[in-house]
C-alpha cells in the first residue's frame, strides 16, 4: 500500500506517519508540507490512501482533493482536520472523500486505514 500524508504541520506529518508505519510497517508512506506539493508528488505514482489537511498555504486540501480524486478514483482519500465547518463536509461528500475531525488520534487513524 502507498500512503500520501499531506499537512502543512510537520508533528501533525510526524505522528501520522508513526500510528501507520507501526501498524503496517511494509507501507510506503510519502509526505507532502501542503497541497500543491502533494499535487507534484502524486504525479507518476500509484496512491492508495491520500490523508489531507484542508488548511494549508499555497494550495488548500480542497483545491488539492478536487485534483487528486480523480487521478486516483479508487483511493481512500479523507480530509484530516480541525476545519469541522459545514461547507467542508459538504465539499468531501460531493467529491466522495472521507471527513476525518482533528485532533490525530491512534483510534481515528487506524479505522480509517485499517
Amino acid at each position: 500500500m502507498k500512503c500520501l500524508i499531506v499537512d502543512d504541520s510537520k508533528m501533525s506529518r510526524m505522528m501520522l506517519k508513526k500510528i501507520i508505519s507501526t501498524a503496517h510497517p511494509d507501507w510506503e508512506i510519502t509526505e507532502a508540507g501542503d497541497g500543491q506539493e502533494a499535487v507534484n508528488i502524486a504525479e507518476g505514482i500509484e496512491l492508495d490512501i491520500i490523508l489531507l489537511d484542508y488548511n494549508m498555504p499555497n494550495m488548500d486540501g480542497g483545491v488539492a482533493a478536487k485534483i487528486l480524486r480523480p487521478q486516483f478514483p479508487d483511493a481512500r482519500i479523507a480530509f484530516l482536520t480541525a476545519n469541522v465547518q459545514e461547507a467542508i463536509k459538504n465539499l468531501a461528500i460531493e467529491l466522495k472523500i472521507d471527513f476525518i475531525p482533528k485532533p490525530i488520534t491512534e483510534g481515528k487513524v487506524l479505522q480509517y486505514v485499517g
